[in-house]
């Protein structure tokens, strides 16, 4: 029998539409149901390693929600925006090259088979697959050459529920307004609308869902509550990094993580900012980095020179050599790393044009970007004995005197990494570093004494289920298996 699909496309970006899909999944799963996720395109500088190569992080989350073991065919077009010169595209996990906008638009033909042929391989392992579209359903700028929303739903005639967003505001207008642009034969394809993250009594909102199904035809599928514990859960937006978090008053350990333009792989930062005695501080341009900071991480980036000059023209490399001067340790994470040393040499022109621009000579090494595009698993011990599970995403390769002081030994025994002289100025291409348990507890033990309150991959699971309670309670499930296309 041929896979039930369902299709989720939202009013916006950020309306919660890969979280629901990751609940979707989960609770599915546990009524028996072996299925899949799907997502034609992404646009997500947070990427996993998966069987095939990368793909974006999300998906990987909604793999682990179905309890599958991710692939390429889960996210076959993988967009990673990377300063002025447009976007790295990735096809099937690997890299497919480098476009701008209008040339992207006129690549997206090409790319559809691609797409189709993924989808195709998931229906034949799967009950059901659940596809997540990307940004808005009411872009009908781009619709042309759509391969993310309802253009990939008109090809492979798969149904659709939009979602939208109360807690943003202005639901009724984007349920209904996105019903009067579409398509007619676009707007066909939609079954119902799910209203997302609401708060308050749901009485109140009866007569805005009778408004929006009487503007558009559509029925309400749920009213679905603001589920607190999504920040435990990788976000795939970056939008996600300006959403206000309480500061906690009683933390032991204080992290500032320096905000930059095209930041890479930032749930590197979700175990930290999930401990309760840890206070993670997201320190934009314009903002300084307090002078009672333990740790300072510069995280991965996209683009590692334009990461650079924002960094000197913020002013944080002031800030950052003030920590030091207290007493405080650096971490560089990927492109972090390569921000660190003396050079970053880009003669390929990988993220513009050919050239070099300094780093912040913290770290005696050197980066040639290349590219050759690292994509592994990693395992293996940091120098003081402890184990770590990882993994790399990066394009370059950085030599010099301090990586004779090495951060970590791979399983291989090769070195990995390199740490300052003084020891207080650490770069590493190993992402997911927080999220082994055991890593965590060494580094909070470091900073100030910390200690982890928490088991990062048990406190995934648990949330993962809860949310699928949650979706359980506010969403019919048999309604929504039935207007799942076979």
């Amino acid at each position: 029998m041929p896979a039930r699909t369902l299709m989720f496309q939202g009013t916006g970006s950020d309306v919660g539409k890969s979280l629901l899909v990751a609940g979707l999944a989960r609770a599915y799963v546990n009524r028996g149901l072996r299925v899949l996720p799907f997502k034609p395109q992404n646009m997500s500088n947070n990427a996993a390693v998966v069987s095939g190569g990368e793909i974006s992080r999300a998906q990987a989350l909604q793999a682990r929600a179905a309890r599958v073991s991710a692939s390429a065919d889960m996210n076959p077009i993988l967009l990673k925006p990377q300063s002025h010169i447009g976007s790295q595209v990735v096809v099937l996990g690997k890299v497919h090259g480098v476009a701008k906008a209008a040339e992207y638009m006129a690549m997206k033909p090409r790319l559809m088979p691609y797409v189709l042929d993924s989808f195709e391989r998931l229906k034949r392992e799967a009950d059901l697959v659940l596809v997540e579209g990307a940004g808005s359903a009411s872009e009908v700028n781009l619709r042309r050459y759509d391969i993310a929303n309802m253009g990939f739903a008109r090809s492979a005639n798969v149904p659709v529920v939009i979602i939208g967003d109360i807690d943003r505001g202005g639901v009724i207008a984007s349920l209904v307004g996105t019903k009067a642009v579409l398509d007619p034969g676009d707007a066909a394809l939609v079954k119902g609308y799910i209203v997302n993250k609401f708060r308050g009594d749901p009485s109140i909102f009866k007569e805005g869902r009778d408004v929006i199904t009487a503007a558009t035809g559509w029925p309400a599928l749920g009213l679905v509550p603001y589920f607190p514990e999504a920040r435990n859960l990788p976000a795939e937006d970056v939008l996600a990094l300006d959403h206000p978090r309480p500061a906690r008053t009683n933390a032991r350990v204080r992290i500032a993580v320096l905000i930059l333009p095209q930041i890479a792989n930032f749930d590197d930062l979700d175990p930290l900012e999930a401990e309760p005695s840890v206070e993670v501080l997201h320190i934009h341009p314009g903002m300084a980095i307090p002078g009672d900071i333990d740790l300072v991480i510069l995280p991965g980036s996209k683009s590692t020179i334009a990461g650079l000059s924002a960094v000197r023209e913020a002013g944080f490399d002031i800030d950052i050599a003030a920590h030091l001067r207290r007493g405080g340790i650096v971490l560089g994470l990927c492109g972090g790393f390569q921000m660190l040393g003396r050079t970053v040499t880009d003669s390929y022109g990988i993220e513009g044009s050919p050239g070099a621009a300094p780093g912040l000579g913290l770290l005696n090494v050197e980066t040639l970007l290349t590219n050759n595009k690292t994509l592994t698993l990693a395992k293996g011990e940091t120098a003081d004995g402890v184990p770590f599970s990882g993994y790399k995403i990066h394009m370059g390769v950085t030599q010099g005197p301090d990586c004779a002081c090495p951060f970590a030994h791979l399983e291989d025994g090769a070195p990995e990494g390199a740490v300052s002289a003084n020891g207080r100025v650490i770069g590493t291409y190993i992402h997911g570093l927080f999220a082994d348990d055991r890593q965590r507890s060494a580094w909070l033990t470091r900073l100030r004494g910390g200690q982890t309150e928490i088991a990062y991959d048990e406190l995934i699971e648990a949330t993962l289920d809860r949310l699928a309670a949650h979706l359980r309670t506010f969403i019919d499930l048999d309604q929504l298996v039935n207007l799942a296309a076979g």
